[in-house]
């Protein structure tokens, strides 16, 4: 039985999740989800039984002291709600765990039963991978659905993988057969460099989603971070003759491979996330801000 008490009725709610393991490069996905929580202080309202999923041997709870009592964290996937202002408010129903040791269709069906439970319209599952992509460069971002119109109308790829898979996967074809819209977004992360955590991938990931959900995501210090981890990298590159020869080998392929995608269409997102940013509608004036007077950037850029 799943008890939602306590949880107000929510406005067009989109599941958005993630989980870490192997479907989880550099972190990327994971902290991405972390990122919402804790930009719009999600409150945990579900929390999966960790005895019906986890291996606690391979995830294996850990222990902290609280006003000096012992307590234990047990792995497991917990729920949280966040609504997101604006024109036009809606919810996310935001989903962070860690990959399940077992019983994956049990773990899926649990969770469907959530976004049954909550009306929800969309779930987006993120993901990260290993790729032959160069630090240097945007990180990739693939958006991909088993839903032939839901692909079309929001212009995503077909699905058409075959090979080892992960809750990722599973998840995604659980929602197929259940008859939810579902959405996987990917970054591809360096091999290279495959260590967490990566906030440029992370960036990418959230960027895809607001372009998907047509929302605007705060990036707090994201940016900042994303920048500092490419200098780092660079660095580290450049002590190193071989890994900077290969690194730019694969800059040459990536650019080659992508010069056709240097299209109007590419610039056009690019230009709304801008103008999203700045609360300015397509084709439209800025808004006013929120709050009397402008910072001294918005005066200049005004000019």
């Amino acid at each position: 039985m799943i008890e939602l008490e306590g949880v107000p009725e929510l406005i067009d709610p989109v599941m958005v999740a993630a989980f870490e393991g192997w479907n989880d490069a550099g972190d990327a996905a994971s902290t991405a989800v972390a990122h919402l929580e804790r930009e719009w202080k999600g409150e945990v309202f579900a929390a999966l039984d960790a005895e019906d999923y986890y291996d606690f041997q391979v995830n294996r709870p850990t222990v902290f002291m609280e006003d000096g009592v012992r307590k234990i964290t047990w792995p497991t996937t917990r729920l949280s709600v966040v609504r997101v202002g604006g024109d036009k408010p809606r919810d996310l129903v935001l989903v962070r765990g860690i990959e399940p040791s077992m019983r994956w269709r049990s773990f899926c069906n649990e969770l469907l039963g959530f976004a049954h439970e909550l009306g929800v319209e969309l779930v987006v599952v993120l993901g990260a991978l290993l790729g032959d992509t160069p630090h240097t460069r945007p990180v990739p971002v693939s958006g991909v659905t088993s839903d032939a119109e839901l692909a079309h109308r929001m212009d995503l790829e077909e699905t058409k993988y075959e090979g080892p898979t992960g809750i990722v996967g599973v998840l995604q074809e659980a929602c197929a057969h259940a008859g939810v819209p579902a959405v996987s977004l990917w970054a591809a992360v360096p091999h290279y460099v495959s260590q967490p955590p990566n906030p440029k991938a992370t960036l990418a990931l959230l960027n895809r989603l607001e372009d998907l959900l047509d929302l605007r995501i705060p990036q707090g210090e994201l940016p900042e971070d994303a920048r500092a981890w490419q200098v780092g990298v660079d660095q580290l590159a450049a002590e190193d003759s071989e890994v900077a020869e290969y690194v730019q080998t694969l800059e040459e392929a990536r650019d080659t491979a992508e010069l056709p995608e240097a299209s109007g269409e590419a610039i056009a997102r690019e230009f709304e996330r801008y103008l999203r940013r700045r609360d300015v509608p397509p084709g439209g004036k800025p808004r006013p801000p929120a709050s009397g007077g402008g910072s001294k950037e918005d005066e200049d850029q005004g000019d």
